[in-house]
């Protein structure tokens, strides 16, 4: 489907100057868009890949001279990365899900659908379901007994949902994600050398033969509106209460949340976050990626923690974290800079250490 110029500037609510009638059919990079595409050179260093391409239409930044540039039409805008969100939301086709439900799908008769759904090959949905008005869900997904589902829902090919398992509206899961798989929770009948060592800090007093007996999961995940999940996220139901994570809230590809974790509101978390049980992470924090909280502690609202950070204690709210085990960045940054020095210090040791020996054997 293509879109008027006149068309993509109103979704980005931005002006735009020229053929307002011209049709785009997708966006490009400047030296490879095509006559129909539209050009993204929201920067002055983007400018020179225009002449390049073939584009008659493109994104601009405020105070460009479009004409100089032999354009047809230009759309300014002035904050570039927001203006991607609207621009890709209006040109994102989706994944393609028939509307309807598929000969292939297997549908609990007590399930409870809303209407307007897309339930595409292969999709199993149990007993009790709730599904939300407008949901598509690709091939080969399933949802599992008592779970639901808000309006709008997104559920892309091979998407696991546990059951009893709460979904708010608006709720955009990537192919492989599982949501309400069991916990990882074992116990041994005499205390583990895991417990001794960490009442201990690192002394046993015995090592002896341990076996490892289940406890279940009893309880489910809750997850707020307009939460998003990347390819094979794994999120682990409570042991007796939920799993929480809070509205907006994004997970990238392959975090994975551990049993009774509760995630705030707004958080962002990159791909291979791994948060350990009972963790609990405030609003609006950011990790980066490979990032790893530890069990049983808190980070608060507004931490932002640089890639491969680990969280071994808690986190007061608004502190920004880096490194292993995790302290203030500007912390870290002194500790590499005197890492640095290290060798030149050991060298300039060794010397004192020679001159102090050679002084001494003289006496």
């Amino acid at each position: 489907m293509n879109h008027s110029v006149a068309e993509i500037a109103q979704a980005l609510a931005a002006r735009f100057e020229g053929d307002g009638r011209l049709q785009i059919a997708k966006a490009s990079e400047p030296a490879m868009a095509g006559p129909d595409d539209l050009a993204l050179a929201m920067d002055p260093k983007y400018a020179a890949g225009l002449a390049q391409g073939a584009a008659r239409a493109a994104v601009l930044w405020e105070g460009a001279d479009w004409q100089a540039m032999g354009l047809k039409a230009a759309i300014f805008v002035a904050r570039p990365r927001l203006a991607m969100s609207a621009l890709t939301a209006k040109l994102d086709r989706g994944p393609g899900i028939a509307a309807g439900i598929h000969a292939t799908a297997i549908v609990d008769p007590s399930a409870v659908l809303g209407p307007e759904l897309a339930i595409g090959p292969y999709v199993i949905i149990g007993a009790g379901v709730k599904l939300g008005a407008g949901a598509r869900i690709g091939a080969h997904a399933s949802i599992g007994r008592g779970a639901s589902i808000g309006e709008t829902a997104l559920i892309h090919p091979g998407v696991r949902i546990g059951h009893d398992s709460h979904i708010g509206a608006r709720f955009i899961a990537q192919p492989g994600a599982v949501v309400g798989s069991d916990g990882f929770s074992f116990v041994t009948e005499e205390k583990s050398g895991v417990e001794e060592i960490r009442q201990t800090l690192g002394s046993r007093e015995e090592i002896r033969a341990q076996k490892w007996q289940r406890i279940h999961s009893l309880g489910g995940v809750e997850i707020g509106d307009d939460v998003e999940l990347g390819a094979n996220v794994a999120i682990d139901r409570g042991t007796i209460r939920a799993t929480r994570i809070g509205r907006g809230s994004k997970l990238d590809n392959l975090v994975h949340v551990g049993h009774n974790v509760e995630i705030g509101e707004d958080c962002l978390l990159c791909g291979q976050v791994g948060i350990a049980g009972s963790a609990r992470i405030g609003d609006r924090v950011v990790m980066g990626g490979q990032c790893g909280v530890n069990d049983n502690i808190f980070v608060g609202d507004d931490v932002i923690a640089g890639g491969a950070t680990k969280i071994f204690t808690n986190v007061p709210a608004g502190r920004v974290i880096l490194g292993s085990p995790a302290v203030k960045m500007q912390t870290h940054v002194e500790i590499q800079k005197a890492l640095r020095r290290l060798p030149r210090l050991a060298a300039a040791v060794a010397l004192l250490q020679k001159s102090v020996s050679k002084g001494g054997g003289s006496d």
